[in-house]
């Protein structure tokens, strides 16, 4: 851009300011829905999971407005270099976003369903879950406002410990199920809920390297950090 007049410089650099706004904006929903799904599992607080649900539509919205920023900036303004990577970055980022709000919701579904059954069994592991995935959550959001490669790298390490709580509730949660079959139907529906937790986290790191990127030019090239081993854990039954 830099053989433009700088009126229309100025111009683009406001409109690159403004996709982050709405970006960040996006992100601030989907973290509010985060925690209207937290509040509807742990409080068994119906009127949080509906508010959870029905900011689903609005998260849907705001992709689709985002989506239309971003043709209409490739269009008419044909960036190239670091601004074209933030554009691109852009689009993946609100896939993510959208996914997250998407889980979220389902999370919140469910714990509509959960609120019908008694829970003899201890929620501490799964709180401390949607504990991290909040954290995580908020700093990658934090991430995207600032452009800083740091936290999105701090979060992008972070998704271990996630994986790490994941595979000790499913092994609890399998537990219950095997110790009581009466406990089958609440464990499953928790058992989605955490997988979604878990899916939350994945969409966190995947903003986290799409920022690295954007910013940067590079591509982190070492191993995701990762420690999902739920699919083939060994669960004793009960003696």
């Amino acid at each position: 851009m830099s053989d433009q007049p700088d009126h229309v410089v100025r111009s683009f650099d406001n409109e690159l300011k403004r996709l982050r706004a709405m970006i960040t904006e996006m992100g601030g929903m989907v973290e509010t829905q985060v925690s209207l799904a937290t509040q509807a599992i742990l409080q068994r607080d119906a009127a949080a999971a509906a508010r959870a649900v029905e900011d689903d539509v609005k998260v849907d919205a705001l992709e689709r407005d985002i989506e239309q920023f971003v043709i209409r900036l490739l269009a008419l303004r044909q960036p190239m270099a670091a601004d074209l990577r933030h554009i691109v970055a852009a689009l993946k980022m609100t896939g993510d976003l959208e996914r997250i709000g998407d889980y979220a919701a389902n999370v919140a579904k469910r714990s509509i369903v959960l609120a019908q059954y008694p829970m003899g069994y201890s929620f501490s592991g799964l709180a401390h879950m949607l504990q991290l995935v909040q954290a995580q959550l908020k700093a990658i959001i934090d991430a995207i406002g600032n452009n800083d490669t740091e936290q999105a790298i701090a979060v992008w390490k972070s998704d271990a410990r996630i994986d790490d709580v994941y595979n000790t509730v499913f092994r609890e949660l399998i537990t219950y199920m095997m110790e009581d079959p009466r406990n089958i139907t609440s464990c499953a529906h928790l058992l989605f809920i955490a997988k979604n937790l878990e899916r939350i986290g994945d969409h966190a790191t995947n903003i986290a390297e799409t920022i690295h990127y954007a910013v940067t030019g590079q591509v982190l090239t070492d191993a995701r950090p990762k420690s999902d081993n739920s699919a083939y854990a060994v669960v004793r039954p009960p003696e």
